[in-house]
């Protein structure tokens, strides 16, 4: 079968300066597709022409179609184009796919949904359809039969991450992503583990991917740094897991591996501050081995607003993760979630003012916002909180909540205040002038291939030079 997978575009300011990372969930479906036979094609509308994926409907018997809830009307435009011009059959996962099957399903344009991770359910779907038989043996799957929603039992992600293949990048078009970068050198995205112990309230990741916390081995994860490293050239890696750090016993053994076969990386990765602080040993081998920044949660600084985010972390410990970090020359990234229903102008600038004097590297305020599947999503919904359910608006920055003390467009202006109050800082000047930068090289054409074709010239050498490059004493491990 040939089957095409494809990314929507996505809105927003992170798209806007670049930073766009491939979809890893789409190169690993892939590689799982391609073990069975399959013939797989993957199209990237984020960074990729829409006239390539008129091309690619031609040529394929399925389309695949990722969906994040601030993407879905580009999602579902996607399966409306593929069903009525091209007559094909539309499959459609992710988040926003998972948790509202049924109203991605009455869209019209949209045959099945697969919920949660993908890899054992496409497996199976695949070899259903392929041999036309009952799809209702199909784990975490669903679908209208004569109008009514099937939704068949939720299957168990899988266990042993180590055996699923490595994600199939040589489909991507890696070249498109060099605006993301770990201190100037272009980084790729990697997943070690999935699942998440933790009940945040804002946050899916527990019900997409299950409570249970689920990790790769070192072996395995240095497997596939040796890939990225020597046969695509990468020097910088984004470890893109929930939670990186949650056994450092697993971190320390990875970064040994990093020390030992001398591979000069940078990179950045998510923790928890309450890691870092308790484990300052483990700061100081990842900053050893290539660490160059973190990024925490803070969320806030009140205590009241930090218990109804469920996130069991107080301000001061993040203050000392953030001094541990500073110790070993590790920048820090800091979040912080402004619009809490019990949010007033008053805590919100308290909040902003914690920044400042935490004084983190990077900083990104963000609203609170109830994606569907968050615990948040129910309870708002049923109360009438949620006066904007626009989609095209639940990415972050735009505020969709009537909160106790404030409305939407009092928590617009203080998320915009809270942005000029710290950038505003003499030393953030850098920051703030690389991000309109950004913009620039991003919006206009000529200066963006001028920059691609730079740092792709610059890679191709690297490459070439790893393979060429003279015998050491002790080489890394999978050279001579």
């Amino acid at each position: 079968m040939k089957i095409l997978l494809v990314n929507p575009p996505s809105p927003g300011i992170y798209n806007l300066i670049g930073l766009k990372l491939p979809p890893l969930g789409l190169a690993y479906l892939a590689a799982v597709c391609r073990e069975k036979g399959h013939q797989v094609e993957i199209v990237d509308l984020q960074v990729e022409p829409r006239s390539k994926l008129h091309q690619a409907f031609s040529r394929c018997d399925l389309v695949g179609i990722t969906s994040e809830t601030n993407k879905v009307h580009q999602a579902l435009k996607v399966a409306k184009e593929a069903k009525e011009r091209f007559g094909l059959p539309v499959l459609m996962g992710g988040y926003h796919a998972t948790f509202l099957d049924e109203e991605v399903l009455r869209s019209g344009w949209v045959d099945w949904v697969i919920r949660g991770e993908g890899e054992i359910p496409m497996s199976q779907f695949l070899e259903v359809l392929d041999k036309k038989s009952d799809l209702t043996t199909v784990p975490g799957l669903s679908f209208l039969h004569q109008g009514k929603l099937v939704r068949t039992p939720q299957t168990t992600p899988p266990e042993d991450l180590d055996a699923l293949p490595l994600p199939a990048r040589e489909l991507l078009p890696l070249s498109k992503y060099w605006m993301t970068q770990v201190e100037g050198e272009p980084a790729v995205n990697v997943l070690t583990s999935r699942g998440c112990p933790f009940s945040c309230s804002f946050c899916a990741s527990s019900q997409f991917s299950g409570r249970k916390w689920r990790s790769r081995s070192p072996e395995n994860i240095f497997q596939e740094i040796e890939k990225i490293y020597f046969d695509l050239g990468y020097r910088g890696i984004a470890f893109v897991d929930d939670n990186f750090t949650l056994s450092p016993e697993r971190v320390e053994r990875l970064c040994s591996k990093i020390e030992q076969n001398r591979l000069k990386l940078k990179w950045w990765c998510f923790s928890r501050a309450d890691t870092i602080v308790q484990n300052e040993s483990l700061v100081r081998k990842m900053a050893r081995a290539g660490l160059r920044m973190v990024y925490l949660g803070v969320e806030s600084v009140e205590k009241s607003i930090l218990d109804e985010y469920k996130k069991k972390l107080s301000a001061e410990v993040a203050r000392k993760a953030i001094n541990i970090l500073r110790k070993y020359n590790v920048k820090s990234w800091a979040s912080f979630i402004l619009g809490s229903i019990r949010d007033t102008r008053e805590t919100i600038l308290r909040t902003v003012e914690f920044a400042k004097n935490l004084a983190p590297d990077l900083v990104q305020f963000s609203v609170l916002t109830p994606f569907p599947g968050t615990e948040i999503y129910e309870k708002f919904l049923k109360e009438g909180r949620i006066v904007k359910l626009n989609w095209k608006l639940f990415d972050g920055a735009h505020p969709v909540l009537k909160g106790d003390f404030l409305d939407t467009e009092e928590v617009k202006k203080l998320l915009w205040k809270a942005y000029f109050e710290f950038y505003r800082e003499w030393r953030y000047l850098p920051q703030a002038f690389s991000m309109l930068k950004k913009i620039m090289v991003t919006s206009i054409p000529p200066l963006a291939k001028m920059k691609e074709t730079h740092y792709w010239k610059e890679r191709l050498q690297r490459v070439y030079s790893s393979f060429h490059a003279p015998k050491m004493e002790n080489p890394p491990m999978g050279t001579s």
